[in-house]
């Protein structure tokens, strides 16, 4: 495996958490250590309905992959903002939490329970029900 793709592929592992009473979510230690003390989080790049944590690194070579993209094309521009329009910086406190925006986990159906899960490049954060739907529809 080359150095890029070590540095791409780093989060690896499924979590169950919950959240707190004001709408904290604590990440994995092994998560952390990749994501230091800031991250963004978005919807999910592939309109899953789940949110995606990112690197800052990852954040803005993923957005910066958009300008280089037809931005004639009205539905890629309409994508575009609205997953720019729904990013959020983030601050990792010393044990590990950050504070979810309201819309993001409104969007992803958070209430209390999180799986939180590594998705190679990202953490995606999926509600249970979701992510027992979404297994159930990718079964042949």
């Amino acid at each position: 495996m080359s150095q890029a793709q070590q540095a791409q592929a780093k989060f690896f592992g499924a979590y169950e958490h919950s959240l707190d009473v004001k709408g904290r979510l604590t990440l994995p230690a092994k998560f952390r250590a990749h994501l230091h003390d800031k991250c963004f989080v978005t919807r999910s790049q592939y309109e899953d309905p789940c949110l995606a944590i990112w690197t800052q690194e990852d954040f803005f070579a993923f957005a910066n992959s958009y300008q280089s993209q037809d931005l004639s094309d009205p539905l890629l521009r309409f994508n575009m903002r609205v997953w720019a329009s729904e990013a959020f910086e983030l601050e990792i406190d010393k044990a590990g939490r950050f504070a979810l925006p309201q819309t993001l986990r409104r969007f992803a159906e958070l209430d209390r329970e999180v799986l939180v899960h590594g998705a190679l490049g990202i953490v995606e954060l999926w509600s249970p029900d979701s992510w027992r739907n979404a297994q159930a529809g990718n079964r042949a």
